[in-house]
C-alpha cells in the first residue's frame, strides 16, 4: 500500500496506553511486533477484554472513519513496536484504492464477528469454559517457551477482564484447573497439561 511510506514508528513499553477511551485519534496503530489488549470500561467500572491484538493487525480503524471518540482503550501487554498512519493518509487512500477499502470492510466484518461471538459467549457459556477456551486460545495463538508455558504471561484481572468475571472468580476457576491437573502455575507463568479435558470443560 502506499499509506505504507507515510508512517511514524514506535517503541512501546509493557504496560504504556497507546490510546485512551474517549481518546480523539487522528490516525491508526498498525502492530509490528508484540501483543496489545483492547478493552472497554463498562457501568461498574469493571474493564472487558475485548481482543487481543498481535502482529499485522491493526487498531483504531473504527472510531477513524466513524469520526468518533476511541470506543476502547489499548494497553501493551508486551514491549511493542507500532506504526502510525495519519487519518489524513488513510482516507486518501480509502477514496482512491479499492484494494485498500476491501480490506477495511473485511476488518469491520471480523470486528463484527469477534463481537457477536463475546456477546454469545458471555450468555452462553459458564466462567470455566470461557476460562478453558482463553487460555487454549492463548496457547494456539501465542504458543509456548522452553518449559512448556504460555508465552503470553498475563495478570489474574487480565484473564478475568477476557472471560468477563470479577478477578476472585478467576482465581478460583483457575485453581481449579490446577487441583483437576489440567494445568501447572508457577506465579503468572500457566503451562496447559491437559487441553483434550480443557476442551471439553462445558
Amino acid at each position: 500500500m502506499r499509506v505504507s511510506a507515510c508512517k511514524t514508528d514506535k517503541i512501546v513499553k509493557k504496560g504504556e496506553l497507546i490510546f485512551d477511551e474517549g481518546d480523539t485519534l487522528n490516525g491508526i496503530y498498525c502492530i509490528k511486533n508484540g501483543v496489545c489488549k483492547l478493552s472497554k470500561l463498562s457501568a461498574n467500572g469493571k474493564n472487558q477484554i475485548v481482543k487481543l491484538v498481535v502482529k499485522g493487525d491493526i487498531m483504531g480503524h473504527r472510531s477513524l472513519i466513524g469520526e468518533e471518540s476511541a470506543n476502547l482503550s489499548a494497553v501493551a501487554l508486551s514491549d511493542m513496536e507500532v506504526c502510525f498512519i495519519p487519518k489524513e493518509e488513510i482516507m486518501n487512500d480509502l477514496q482512491k484504492n479499492i484494494n485498500f477499502s476491501m480490506n477495511m470492510l473485511e476488518q469491520f466484518a471480523l470486528d463484527l464477528k469477534d463481537s457477536d461471538n463475546i456477546i454469545v459467549n458471555m450468555a452462553q457459556k459458564s466462567v470455566k469454559h470461557r476460562m478453558a477456551e482463553a487460555l487454549l486460545y492463548i496457547n494456539d495463538n501465542f504458543g509456548t517457551d522452553q518449559d512448556d508455558m504460555l508465552n503470553l504471561v498475563l495478570s489474574r484481572e487480565d484473564y478475568a477482564n477476557i472471560v468477563g468475571t470479577a478477578t476472585e472468580s478467576a482465581i478460583r476457576v483457575l485453581s481449579e484447573f490446577k487441583k483437576d491437573g489440567l494445568i501447572h502455575m508457577e506465579g503468572k507463568r500457566i503451562k496447559l497439561l491437559d487441553q483434550a479435558r480443557l476442551k471439553r470443560i462445558e
